[in-house]
């Protein structure tokens, strides 16, 4: 009996130590609880100030979901906005760093000791300390601007997309315009000048609808085509080694081959000697910068694309290991040395309102051509760019046009002007946008996120320009992703539209710019082309000759309609007719523009549900039943 007792306690467990594991237990399940009910009692909170901010006058004038505005945003809420706007800044925030990189090299205003050398000034040790001091200046100017440019932007336009000075202008403005070390044909200070009076130029574009017109002129299929393009060139950016995560690099007898080697094995052409695709800090970023991200995604975790840059930074700030951003070299010194300030502030002094207005001679004839230079290329860059992100999140209209549109190129141009002012190339809109759009953002609020961050990296540019490019490379590939998915939207059923759209789309990545891309050698050229020959064969032959789907192609309108005209323009010609009307020896002037109004209402109105309504009931009241049934 005594055995049967062992083996059942055996079994089911002694009944003396029962007791005080059930206790154990339930203290255990209690101090999870409290916590458990801390953290919902935080939720709780931060879902009821959610909810404030939304309902409030704030929340109203952004349009927030729940603010009471007629046109507010289905799913936009002030925390979802900003956490947007804190992942745009992530994406972003490389700016910092490269884009005083890639300025620094023009020279700026650094003058070589001997004025007939120009090799760029190799071996001048005063020169190499000017260009330090150059860059440290823009460092400052880039935060500054992409933070004032984008709260304004963000402000006045509530879109979420933010602004900056563009990475492939810089690249234009340094080394195209200016040259490497200040050796091309236009100085840095002209080349200001000229940035400067194209900002005024664009404003004028805009306010008088031209540049909307400009916008129309491109066909449907085309601006699509941009999107996927912007799309696949992001994912170029995100795979590359300049920003992202190094996995290809150009090659010498291909335009693009295989990296993912350390950055001490590549070779003066930019390829990868050895250990390909065997780069620690490459793996990383794929891994929890995409990956996880993506996986994250899946089951719609919140900061999904934060967590994902956070936790990569973080593991690649540490100096001993084989994946660090700061390696034991020149560039690694550096970069650590800033890193380890923290909080600094540096002021700018050698970039400050630099523009040469001394515009005689030759001087003048070099700024004409960086005027007209930076007035193609910067219109085509930000025009397309800045469609695809509203295109993006879904605020794009039916006749092509967005909400505000005006006001978004005047302050984009504005921006231009003030940018220079800064010794910035042109400021445009930043495809990384689309981060914080596929994270939720859909007002304003997420630009002005984003630049409230990039003020505050006046004080932590330390911190935030340490983010490598490997942490946020993944995102972008995740991006670009997300924008390729309008491919679908493109016309392939007609060859006129269908290859000029693929010209476009893949020479963006391939050109390595938006801008030619979209006209130059690329799209626009290939469609007017193409199109054009089509036309003649169909007109001469009296449309007896035609493509077999002729039918499909898209109805391209490239005159200026009365939706082109700026609102202002509109009210300024009513108020010249009315003042006009009500001069003596007129009819009244309210009844003439009663009429007027109803007249070109109604002409406006014919093919809407109202008159169709309006119409059908008159029909019906012509019937024979509805007369025997009036009699």
């Amino acid at each position: 009996m005594a055995d049967l007792n062992l083996n059942l306690n055996f079994v089911l467990g002694s009944p003396q130590h029962e007791p005080e594991h059930s206790v154990r237990s339930a203290r255990e399940e209690a101090r999870m609880g409290r916590i458990g009910n801390v953290i919902q009692l935080a939720l709780d909170y931060i879902a009821k100030f959610d909810d404030y901010i939304n309902e409030s006058t704030f929340g109203r004038v952004f349009r927030l979901d729940g603010s009471g505005h007629p046109k507010s945003i289905r799913g936009a809420t002030f925390l979802r906005e900003v956490r947007a706007g804190l992942t745009t800044f992530a994406t972003m925030a490389y700016i910092i760093a490269v884009n005083s990189a890639v300025l620094s090299e023009s020279g700026g205003t650094c003058v070589c000791s001997d004025p007939k050398d120009d090799q760029g000034c190799i071996g001048d040790g005063e020169y190499a300390l000017c260009l330090v001091q150059l860059k440290r200046d823009l460092i400052t100017s880039t935060a500054a601007l992409a933070g004032f440019s984008s709260i304004v932007f963000g402000f006045l336009t509530n879109l979420p997309v933010a602004l900056g000075p563009g990475m492939g202008l810089n690249a234009y403005f340094t080394y195209q315009v200016v040259g490497w070390h200040g050796t091309g044909h236009i100085p840095y200070r002209v080349a200001l000048t000229a940035v400067f009076v194209e900002g005024f130029i664009f404003m004028f574009l805009a306010l008088t609808g031209m540049r909307q017109w400009m916008i129309n002129m491109i066909p449907a299929t085309i601006k699509t085509a941009c999107g996927v393009g912007i799309g696949l060139f992001l994912t170029e950016i995100g795979l590359s080694y300049s920003a992202g995560v190094g996995a290809i690099t150009g090659g010498y007898a291909t335009p693009l081959t295989i990296g993912g080697c350390p950055a001490e094995f590549l070779n003066e052409k930019g390829e990868c000697q050895s250990n390909i695709m065997a780069n620690p800090a490459m793996w990383i970023g794929i891994t929890l910068g995409g990956i996880l991200i993506a996986f994250l995604m899946a089951f719609k975790v919140k900061s999904a694309i934060m967590i994902g840059i956070g936790i990569v930074s973080v593991l690649s700030w540490p100096r001993n290991t084989s994946f660090t951003y700061f390696p034991h070299t020149p560039d690694g010194e550096s970069r650590y040395q800033f890193f380890s300030q923290v909080v600094a502030f540096h002021p700018i002094q050698k970039v400050l309102v630099v523009q040469d207005w001394d515009l005689q001679g030759l001087t003048a004839a070099k700024f004409v051509l960086a005027l007209m230079t930076f007035l193609y290329v910067d219109i085509i860059d930000c025009t397309a760019t800045l469609y695809s992100m509203a295109k993006f999140c879904g605020v794009v209209e039916e006749d092509g046009d967005f909400p505000r549109s005006t006001i978004a190129y005047c302050t984009d141009a504005a921006c231009i002007s003030i940018g220079s002012l800064f010794g910035c190339s042109p400021v445009t809109a930043f495809i990384e946008s689309g981060a914080g759009i596929a994270e939720g953002g859909r007002t304003g609020l997420t630009a002005i996120a984003t630049g409230v961050c990039f003020l505050l990296s006046l004080f932590f540019a330390p911190i935030l320009a340490s983010v490598p490019p490997w942490a946020t490379g993944g995102t972008l590939v995740l991006v670009g992703c997300l924008m390729i998915r309008q491919v679908c939207n493109i016309n392939w059923q007609y060859i006129g539209d269908a290859v000029p759209s693929f010209v476009t789309l893949a020479f963006m990545p391939f050109s390595y710019s938006v801008a030619y891309g979209l006209i130059a050698c690329s799209g626009m050229m290939v469609y007017v082309v193409l199109n054009t020959l089509i036309w003649a064969v169909v007109y001469l032959s009296g449309e007896q000759i035609k493509p077999s789907n002729y039918e499909d192609k898209e109805v391209y309108r490239w005159g200026m309609s009365a939706s082109d005209i700026p609102r202002w323009v509109n009210f300024l010609r009513r108020f010249v007719l009315r003042r006009k009307n009500a001069a003596p020896g007129t009819k009244d002037a309210i009844d003439l523009a009663d009429n007027d109004s109803t007249i070109n209402n109604g002409s406006s109105r014919l093919g809407s549900a109202d008159n169709k309504e309006i119409y059908a009931l008159s029909d019906r009241a012509r019937s024979p039943r509805a007369l025997s049934m009036a009699h």
